[in-house]
């Protein structure tokens, strides 16, 4: 490996000659390589600990889930709405697998996504009412094509509910029928349309709409008067705290003080009894408990206080962490969800839903594109910058492929649609997005072991407060319940456990916007440590296609040279061949009329022009055809030495010019390389193939730290454990096909262009959609302050517990500052991770 470093301490290693790897293969020829691709995921299984390339082995926890038994049986999935912490997502998983015919129920507290596993369809009749009961809404996802659950307004008895169900069982297009008095909800499975199914529940007096219908504002995003107890109550409270020093009577305060705790505790109180029911010990059961006992010892503006802060500390958690789930919600409101489809000589428009591959679809200027499709008429700048992030509009046009959600800034286009709308590369991405905020980082993982442990021991510890101190006369009975139900409100570890994940999904989210898919929290946390980047030169430094550098005639005009050897090239399928055809037809130039074309093998071509034979090739074609090469060839070995590829126009007897190929290093490559090492990154380094003077024009082109080059593919993977024996954490960039090996050995693997390509979406940690390096220093940033806040988090939550604690047993906090330094400090928390959403890429 040959190795070059800015620093003059760095030494270089000794040179090995060998053929180019895969990496200096064109890149039309490497994404024919599926068996290359294939291999990734299990090179990456045997060649490193920690997960890299295969999404399937994201974390420690995913290995052993994928080693045990999948539960088998029906699955749901819903969403929940009115959580406010991970505990709260205990309490509903541990009441649901109470339930007898469920066999499993998760909860993902970043995605407000719960999945149910039953025995049976019918176990999940009582899931949405379990929810309710303890104290959430639950909305069910993910509804096959056939079965689906509609909203029916206007049942006021179970009878209603059974005169429904009957009048669908009757119809031939529906299979079965269900509906629930109790929920409102009807579920069917049925073969015509939502529209007439909406129709035929008019017909008998009723109205219903589709559950999870995206062209209908959800109603539960922004729950009505959600605010309204919490006014109602606080004035009570400010009433009776005044009127205590006034004109009311201290019993007429105290009715004061117990209607707010009835009015903003009747929600927690609810859901702390069914907690407790499925023996969850979550904050509902501490905050109940602790308004409850402050009551029974007389402080009632004290519960009521309590009660009052933490209804409003709830609510705006909730708030805040809506705007982290907002916005992947927005990813999924980016593509249209109708389009126009071109009838006979109208146009007409037709839900996404029921358009099939291969229909044509018309968008018109400034419309967004509904599908996934090819262009097959028409000319237009897309904006790709929801899928890509690339802030620059592409040119399209006819065979070009384009993506739901990108807008089509001028001309109109006919798209055949190529992929269903569930499998368009935005509503993969929002499925990749969402299994990422799922999956818990090494940090989040620690912590919630953490708060386990912790919630219980300080409970215990609050009871202990409460009994034993006054029994061997230590002080009052109120004195110390009063310090215990205060410790009871501190053992809530809100802050502490939502400090990791909220910040997880804002920069997961964040990333999303920009075209950066990071796989989950783990690859996250690996991202804000790497200290150096390695990169596969072809396809990802560079464009990876060969480009004409310069053309020199020494016999005739460079008009006629680039003709010949137009004509010359016209039959090659070598990509050097196509490129200088390329460059001919761009400037105007014909091919001249020629014949006995002849491919020689790893030299050249020839042909006969008006009856001359003519030769395009290699230095090596014409030493064996002996003609006199003195005056050139010296400039020649000097131009390949720089790394361009000659090729050689000539005759038997003399030479008539030359043209030089290379591959072009992206505009986008510099910028982005520099922007790395502004944000932290202490090595940007080349892996190659190529040979030594091509890797050092390129190398001093992009401005890389190091370089190495003449490397197989095993090669490049000793280059990253040389790295990574000089102590730094790797990432390596590839395009998510080749150099998987590299990939697998690196700490962290990022694929590029996965907007072109399933295999890169699949098996890299990170995915840029874009097929150029634009948002990778965005990623790096975004990566290292997501580490910085939740370290800030943690910090920040365990010096307010431990200040909240000291100062319990003085008797200097209150009820009311407990509650404050529990809720108010879990809102601080989530206001602090927020910021991740406003880091500009």
């Amino acid at each position: 490996m040959t190795e070059k470093s800015c620093c003059s301490n760095q030494k270089e290693s000794p040179t090995k000659n060998s053929q180019s790897c895969c990496s200096s293969q064109p890149a039309e020829q490497i994404a024919q390589s599926s068996e290359i691709s294939s291999c990734c995921s299990s090179t990456a299984s045997k060649e490193k600990n920690q997960p890299s390339v295969t999404s399937c082995c994201s974390n420690e926890e995913d290995d052993e889930a994928a080693a045990s038994k999948p539960v088998q049986g029906e699955k749901n999935e819903y969403r929940i709405y009115g959580r406010d912490c991970p505990s709260c997502a205990l309490t509903i998983e541990k009441g649901l697998n109470g339930l007898k015919e469920i066999r499993e129920a998760k909860v993902s507290y970043s995605t407000a996504k719960l999945q149910v596993i039953g025995a049976n369809d019918t176990a999940f009749d009582k899931v949405e009412e379990t929810i309710n009961k303890l104290g959430f809404t639950a909305e069910p996802l993910h509804q096959s094509k056939n079965v689906r659950t509609y909203q029916v307004e206007g049942m006021d008895c179970g009878s209603c509910a059974q005169s429904i169900e009957n009048h669908f069982n009757t119809l031939s297009t529906v299979k079965s029928a269900h509906v629930s008095f109790a929920t409102g909800k009807m579920k069917l499975e049925h073969e015509n349309s939502v529209e007439e199914i909406i129709r035929e529940v008019s017909k008998i007096g009723y109205k219903a709409s589709l559950i999870g219908d995206k062209n209908k504002s959800n109603e539960m995003d922004q729950p009505k008067g959600e605010y309204r107890p919490i006014i109602y109550s606080g004035i009570l409270i400010l009433i009776g705290f005044i009127g205590s020093y006034t004109v009311l009577s201290p019993i007429l305060s105290t009715i004061l003080y117990a209607l707010a705790i009835a009015i903003s505790g009747h929600k927690p109180v609810k859901s702390a009894f069914y907690a407790l029911k499925s023996r969850s010990l979550d904050m509902n059961v501490l905050m109940s408990a602790a308004v409850i006992g402050a009551a029974l010892i007389g402080e009632w503006f004290e519960g009521a206080t309590v009660v009052w802060l933490f209804a409003l500390g709830t609510a705006l958690q909730n708030q805040s962490i809506e705007r982290t789930r907002k916005s992947i919600r927005n990813l999924m409101n980016l593509a249209p969800s109708e389009a126009w489809i071109q009838t006979g000589a109208e146009l007409v428009k037709k839900s996404v839903d029921e358009i099939t591959v291969d229909e044509i679809i018309v968008v018109k200027p400034g419309d967004r594109i509904p599908l996934d499709g090819e262009i097959l008429e028409g000319e237009s700048s897309v904006n790709q910058a929801p899928i890509t992030g690339e802030s620059i509009p592409i040119d399209k046009a006819a065979g070009d492929t384009v993506y739901a959600g990108t807008i089509n800034e001028s001309g109109s286009l006919e798209i055949k649609v190529t992929h269903l709308v569930e499998d368009t590369t935005i509503a993969k991405i929002i499925h990749l997005v969402e299994e990422a905020q799922e999956q818990r980082a090494p940090t989040q993982a620690f912590i919630d072991k953490f708060a386990s442990i912790y919630t219980p021991i300080v409970f215990a510890a609050a009871l202990i407060v409460i009994i034993f101190p006054p029994l061997i006369g230590m002080g009052s009975w109120g004195e110390w319940v009063y310090k215990g139900l205060a410790l009871l409100v501190v053992a809530c570890p809100c802050a502490l456990v939502i400090s990791t994940p909220v910040a997880i999904v804002s920069a997961i989210g964040n990333a999303a916007k920009n075209g950066v898919l990071i796989k989950g929290g783990s690859f996250l946390e690996k991202a804000g440590k790497i200290k150096a980047i390695a990169f596969d030169k072809t396809g990802t430094l560079t464009e990876g296609k060969p480009q004409v550098a310069d053309i020199k005639a020494y016999t005739t005009s460079e008009e006629e040279l680039l003709s010949i050897a137009f004509t010359l090239e016209d039959y090659s399928t070598h990509p050097i061949g196509k490129t200088i055809v390329q460059r001919a037809k761009e400037k105007g130039i014909q091919a001249q009329t020629g014949d006995l074309f002849k491919n020689i093998a790893g030299k050249g071509v020839q042909a006969t022009i008006a009856g001359q034979i003519y030769y395009a090739g290699n230095i090596k074609l014409f030493e064996e055809l002996k003609v006199p090469l003195d005056d050139w060839k010296k400039e020649w070995l000097e131009m390949q030495s720089q790394g361009k590829t000659m090729v050689i126009i000539g005759t038997k007897s003399e030479i008539i010019g030359h043209i030089s190929v290379s591959d072009s290093i992206r505009k986008t490559t510099v910028e982005a390389l520099d922007g790395l090492k502004h944000a932290g990154i202490d090595q940007v380094v080349m892996l190659t193939g190529d040979n030594e003077g091509t890797a050092k024009r390129i190398a001093d082109e992009a401005n890389v730290n190091r370089y190495f080059a003449e490397l197989l593919p095993e090669d490049k993977v000793d280059a990253i454990k040389q790295l990574q024996q000089e102590g730094y954490k790797v990432a390596m960039v590839g395009d998510g096909i080749n150099d998987a090996p590299a990939l697998a050995t690196s700490d962290l693997g990022i694929a590029m262009g996965g907007a072109g390509t399933d295999t890169a979406m699949e098996t890299a940690d990170i995915v840029l959609m874009a097929d150029n390096l634009e948002q990778l220093p965005h990623t790096m940033k975004l990566s290292r302050k997501a580490l910085a806040i939740i370290k800030q988090n943690i910090w920040f939550s365990i010096i307010i517990k431990l200040i909240a604690l000291v100062f319990i047993f003085p008797g200097w906090l209150t009820l009311w500052m407990a509650v404050l330094s529990d809720t108010g400090a879990a809102v601080l928390v989530i206001l602090n991770a927020l910021r991740l959403l406003r880091v500009k890429g």
